[in-house]
């Protein structure tokens, strides 16, 4: 079986994690994604980490994670022929995707109209930290942003941690939800395409997102006129929900729903307090909190995290904090294909990365290949048509002398 996005030629004018993880579904998803990078590379091909015995450093952790999949061109943005190049390519492509401040594809002579007048299909996504003037003005649309910022002006930092102790979420939620929009909006603008034959102009700004995503505090500060605040490891609407301790670490134990509760209840040996009227309900418990997690603690902590869950999960929802670690070792992850193995240029073994989470009941899981080297498909997509069924490791690697003929380096 074919991929469900296979045939669909993407340019991606992305760097560092927001644009790359968006044109990443894609490319997972069957896309023949074609990453469109300056001379000295996407900025992210040169972090870490490293592995001990590669002595190429072509690219670290962070670049093969979210850039798998993918085919590398140089071209210089200083050089009208290769901005024309590009152009030639919007004219074949279906999807265009970039990631730079508003007005600068403008500036290089890659506008949106410029190429939707080549292409009426073509599908232009643009990701930027406060959005493009086509879509809704801003006051902040000059300004650079990064996941960090994002965090910060969208509300999520100020309801994670402590109380009044703005707490940054560990991965990058920033760049990384923003990116899961647009590509829900590209796979929209492409159905609406074949009804009408034409493309959109499609634009996620990153501040917009998280406060999406942070839609709890919106809909709490219209009902109550109050700002919601940390609320630690519980939620300020359900209760039990959050992190409790055991006798070797912490477990997450989630039984809003009354039955939830009784069961717990009964298997903490405590089944009166199912039924006691100041904990029975939902809004009972929330306003005791700190006395429900007396009474859980009061058994957790007599137990190893291993035991709560065996004893517990069958019907009340709950888990272990894992490390990564624990994540390599849960059968899970494995079975469903979540830690995939590839290639590391310049090492003799291979490197893990995160695997595609979207599946398709009765299609294989798609095959992974490598993050491309820095123009390593230069002169075969600048020479020829795109073509989908090329994989980077089938493409020769184009030397210096190749890259400066088609990018006039």
């Amino acid at each position: 079986m074919t991929a469900p996005l296979t045939g669909l030629v993407v340019l991606d004018l992305t760097r560092a994690l927001a644009g790359p993880y968006c044109t990443m579904l894609l490319a997972d998803l069957g896309a023949d994604v074609i990453k469109i990078e300056p001379p000295h590379g996407d900025l992210s091909r040169w972090n870490g980490p490293y592995l001990d015995d590669d002595t190429t450093h072509a690219y670290g952790g962070y670049f093969q994670s979210v850039n798998r999949n993918k085919r590398s061109v140089v071209v210089d943005f200083r050089s009208a022929e290769d901005i024309a190049a590009v152009r030639d390519l919007a004219r074949r492509a279906d999807v265009l995707v970039e990631n730079f401040r508003a007005g600068v594809m403008d500036r290089m002579g890659l506008a949106y109209e410029t190429l939707q007048a080549d292409n009426p299909g073509l599908v232009y996504a643009a990701l930027r930290g406060f959005g493009d003037p086509r879509t809704g003005a801003s006051a902040h649309t000059a300004r650079p942003a990064f996941d960090v910022v994002a965090q910060a002006m969208g509300g999520l930092m100020g309801i994670t941690g402590p109380p009044h102790q703005p707490t940054k979420i560990g991965p990058g939620v920033g760049d990384i939800f923003p990116a899961a929009l647009l590509a829900v909006g590209i796979l929209a603008a492409i159905t609406e395409r074949h009804r009408t034959g034409h493309g959109r102009f499609v634009d996620v700004a990153m501040y917009d997102a998280i406060v999406s995503l942070c839609e709890r505090t919106i809909y709490q500060y219209s009902y109550t006129n109050v700002s919601a605040t940390g609320e630690g490891n519980d939620h300020p609407l359900l209760c039990p929900f959050g992190l409790y301790r055991t006798a070797d670490g912490w477990v997450t134990i989630a039984a809003p729903r009354d039955r939830q509760w009784q069961a717990l209840c009964t298997v903490m040996g405590q089944p009166a307090l199912g039924t006691d009227p100041r904990f029975a309900t939902n809004n009972a418990r929330v306003q005791i909190r700190e006395q429900v997690r007396a009474v859980i603690e009061g058994w957790t902590t007599r137990h190893l995290s291993a035991e709560v869950v065996e004893a517990i999960s069958a019907d009340v929802p709950c888990g272990p904090v894992n490390t990564a670690a624990d994540i390599y070792a849960d059968p899970h992850v494995r079975l469903r294909n979540m830690l995939v193995d590839l290639e590391q240029p310049g090492s003799a073994r291979p490197v893990t990365v995160a695997g595609q989470p979207i599946k398709f009941a009765g299609a294989p899981e798609p095959p992974f290949r490598r993050a491309p080297l820095l123009g390593e498909h230069t002169a075969n997509i600048l020479g020829a048509t795109p073509n989908p069924q090329q994989t980077s490791g089938e493409d020769t690697h184009a030397t210096a002398t190749e890259r400066a003929v088609h990018t006039g380096q």
